[in-house]
């Protein structure tokens, strides 16, 4: 096969370190797109960015040439060093170790961008903790509680 063509979607999720509410209101717009510009690095798209004070999600597509934890760490370790140039509040800003990646198949991707829209409303109902957890259990995924928060 002389082409290399690939489809993964995915749904990634992550906190900022012990889940500090330090991403307020008026910053978001420009952290979500800041991410959606970092996820379209290398062939790569962003279809959303969304999230609340302690945590955000972005569904996106994987270039075939670039690995997820890869990925990740350019989204976390940039965006860490413009959010901490915003306002000294910020200064030592961080994220947490981990992050969450489900892949979801195409037919899914409207209902996925539909609750990262949906993410203020849906967390006056739930705390991130519990949002993830469930998360972990949809997808079948063990894990110990331990080694999930830091």
């Amino acid at each position: 096969m002389p082409q290399s063509l690939s489809l993964n979607l995915v749904h990634l999720i992550f906190s900022t370190k012990d889940r500090m509410p330090l991403i307020i209101r008026d910053v978001r717009p420009q952290l979500h797109a800041y991410l959606a510009t970092v996820a379209r690095h290398g062939d790569g798209e962003c279809y959303r960015v969304g999230g609340v004070a302690d945590h955000v999600h972005l569904a996106v597509r994987l270039s075939r040439t670039v690995a997820l934890s890869d990925l990740v760490s350019e989204l976390k370790i940039s965006s860490s060093k413009w959010l901490k140039g915003r306002s000294p509040e910020l200064s030592k800003f961080s994220w947490q170790r981990g992050y969450g990646a489900f892949s979801i198949g195409p037919k899914d991707l409207d209902a996925v961008l539909d609750y990262i829209d949906r993410q203020e409303e849906h967390h006056r109902r739930k705390t991130f903790q519990e949002e993830y957890q469930g998360f972990l259990r949809h997808y079948g995924l063990e894990f110990d509680e331990r080694y999930v928060w830091d």
